[in-house]
């Protein structure tokens, strides 16, 4: 195990501790690295094969080993999805189907994933707004990391254009989540009580939707 210890300018000191694990055959490098102010222990994937823990001073190596065992399953799909985006780097989704960039220029992407939101999502916001009786103030667009969609305090609709990557029933599904959001600001039972009668099978679409990139 390699130790190293780096002394910032707060006059604060970092330890950085390195070791292997092996995990389903594959071997991770692991970099833990503490420091006196930190509060939390984060554990990330950075690479296919690197594994990096953000710790207090008091994390020893058998706590990093122990938090690996029981995050293995995390890590394992984590990895899956760090090669299945590397396999898919030179190519985009539109609707659930896989394209290559060769047919279109990378910055014109987010100018057809607008336009195909625009297209799109109206159409299901009308139809769900009249089944739910449920109706928005406004409908708008952005392209954004964190989230697919939105529902603010005045009942404005907010939808990611990269939801136009998914298959049809995921649009569909974060359309029916975010109407469902004018009667209730949360993620109590009621919502999902709500969600569930106009889109039964939510729990496979959100699945879809976490999986698919």
């Amino acid at each position: 195990m390699i130790i190293t210890t780096v002394y910032l300018e707060s006059g604060q000191f970092k330890v950085i501790e390195e070791f292997k694990v092996k995990i389903n055959y594959e071997i991770y490098n692991v970099i833990v690295k503490k420091k006196i102010s930190n509060k939390h222990v984060y554990l990330r994937l950075k690479d296919k094969n690197l594994l990096e823990i953000s710790s207090n001073k008091y994390f020893s190596k058998l706590d990093a080993v122990d938090l690996i065992n029981r995050q293995k399953e995390w890590i394992v799909n984590r990895r899956d999805v760090f090669l299945r985006k590397e396999k898919n780097k030179n190519s985009y989704l539109l609707l659930g189907e896989r394209y290559s960039l060769e047919d279109i220029k990378e910055e014109e992407l987010d100018k057809l994933y607008k336009e195909k939101a625009q297209k799109i999502i109206p159409k299901l916001v009308e139809e769900f707004a009249n089944k739910m009786s449920l109706y928005p103030t406004s409908i708008k667009y952005r392209k954004n990391k964190r989230t697919w969609g939105s529902c603010n305090y005045k009942n404005g609709l907010n939808f990611n254009i990269l939801l136009t990557q998914f298959p049809l029933e995921v649009i569909e599904y974060v359309v029916i989540h975010e109407l469902a959001h004018i009667e209730h600001k949360n993620h109590s039972k009621a919502f999902w009580a709500l969600v569930k009668r106009y889109c039964k099978d939510y729990k496979q679409r959100e699945k879809l939707l976490k999986s698919f990139l």
